[in-house]
């Protein structure tokens, strides 16, 4: 059976009991509004932010009246952008908010000794320059430059007082806003616990509490399931060398653990691609996956335990650490040698996508409820359970002497704190340096 992989996901994380089928994660109550993407409407080549959208935006997130979110989109001014183009200057006045469609953006700053360091790559649905459209005396504190061509929509400061003057709503909704925005927080965005240190004497402790999240996540259990149909016959009378009824059963189970991993990796409700922190997600500087770029992933969180890539992405990874003179370590892993970049092991997975561009996508991530990571969810104890979490349920024998098995396995993946995982994206495979 040729579908058969290594399954690296499944062996690595780390399994957690789910009673009654859903998993809740309490998070502190986080005051970090607004980091979603934005997404727009392309009609042949004009662009147009979806209205809705807008509140994607920190100063606009919660503020549902459609009224105005569309006099404010329609407000954006398209703009296209070429390979080198200086967008915003540092040290210059910021009087508008820019809003990416498409296309490749980096963020530069001088440096502390007078030389320029990159800050940030941005890329579609992102955006900067929210600040300015409130503060009359903000500058830009970075450069920005296109990389690639591309597209954004731009929102001046004078359209957004000018629809701001209109809207009593939307004037209500900002002074709520810088309310909210200087209430104490941690680096984090979290709410903060207050707290004394260093104070000698008879001080005043000041009084705390955690404030969590208002609705809480929670994870129900999927399901991936089949059944399993063998003639009598063949039960009865093809069981030597082998018991045809288990290897029928172990191909099945196999296939359905391949969904599973599947599922753990591309589920639009719970998969890692699609449940990760928009703040996790990072931009290749240049493209192929390089050493920088594996660095800048392990930095962003404490404790990871490994990278996973699909294998092509991991044969580029390879090319270009060759082409510096790098060679990655390696670690045993459970008796088996894998690649590893500074410890952490780089395994593979061919669930993760390859688009036709031969972009591709490398994650990492710290697993374990005690680390505040990555957990595979799943309940045991089931009827008729064959394997922890998988059950195999006889459902008799039909008129026509077949018999039937329903296998049916259930599972999940919670992402317990943000910074739980991150991605690389758009990360190029098919150059060769």
């Amino acid at each position: 059976m040729q579908e058969i992989t290594s399954r690296w996901l499944l062996r690595m994380l780390p399994w957690v009991e789910a009673k009654g089928g859903h998993y809740r994660v309490n998070r502190r109550l986080n005051y970090t509004v607004g980091d979603g993407c934005v997404e727009f409407i392309q009609d042949g080549a004009d662009v147009r932010v979806i209205p809705r959208e807008l509140g994607e935006l920190a100063l606009l997130r919660g503020f549902d009246d459609v009224e105005v979110l569309t006099a404010l989109a329609e407000r954006c001014v398209q703009r296209e952008f070429r390979p080198g183009e200086t967008l915003v200057e540092r040290g210059a006045p910021a009087d508008r908010l820019y809003l990416i469609a498409h296309g490749r953006i980096g963020q530069t700053s001088v440096g502390r000794y007078g030389d320029e360091v990159a800050l940030d790559v941005l890329a579609d649905g992102e955006r900067f320059g929210e600040h300015a459209l409130l503060d009359e005396d903000a500058q830009w504190a970075h450069t920005a430059t296109a990389e690639t061509p591309g597209t954004l929509l731009t929102l001046s400061r004078a359209d957004f007082a000018a629809v701001l003057e209109a809207a009593p709503g939307l004037r209500e909704h900002i002074e709520e806003f810088r309310s909210l925005s200087s209430r104490r927080q941690n680096h984090r965005g979290e709410a903060e616990i207050a707290m004394s240190a260093g104070h000698t004497g008879e001080h005043e402790l000041p009084g705390a509490f955690v404030d969590y999240e208002v609705t809480p996540r929670e994870y129900e259990l999927s399901v991936a399931q089949t059944v399993l149909r063998i003639h009598t016959r063949v039960a009865d009378l093809f069981n030597g060398p082998m018991n045809q009824t288990k290897e029928q059963l172990r191909l099945t189970i196999e296939a359905l653990r391949e969904r599973q991993e599947d599922e753990l990796i591309n589920n639009r409700e719970f998969g890692l691609l699609h449940n990760a922190d928009f703040k996790q997600r990072f931009q290749t500087h240049s493209g192929p996956p390089t050493p920088d770029d594996m660095d800048e992933l392990l930095c962003r969180r404490r404790g990871s335990k490994f990278y996973l890539a699909h294998p092509r992405t991991i044969a580029a990874i390879g090319r270009e650490f060759n082409a510096r003179g790098l060679y990655p370590d390696h670690v045993d892993l459970g008796g088996q040698n894998v690649p590893a970049w500074r410890g952490v092991p780089i395994l593979p997975c061919n669930k993760i996508p390859i688009t036709k561009e031969k972009t591709s996508s490398i994650l990492i991530m710290r697993t374990g409820e005690d680390n505040q990571g990555v957990i595979g969810l799943h309940q045991t104890g089931l009827p008729d359970e064959y394997e922890p979490g998988l059950s195999v349920r006889f459902m008799g024998v039909d008129e026509k002497a077949i018999t039937s098995y329903l296998v049916s396995t259930y599972y999940s993946a919670a992402i317990l704190v943000p910074d739980a995982v991150g991605v690389l994206e758009n990360v190029q495979i098919a150059r060769w340096p």
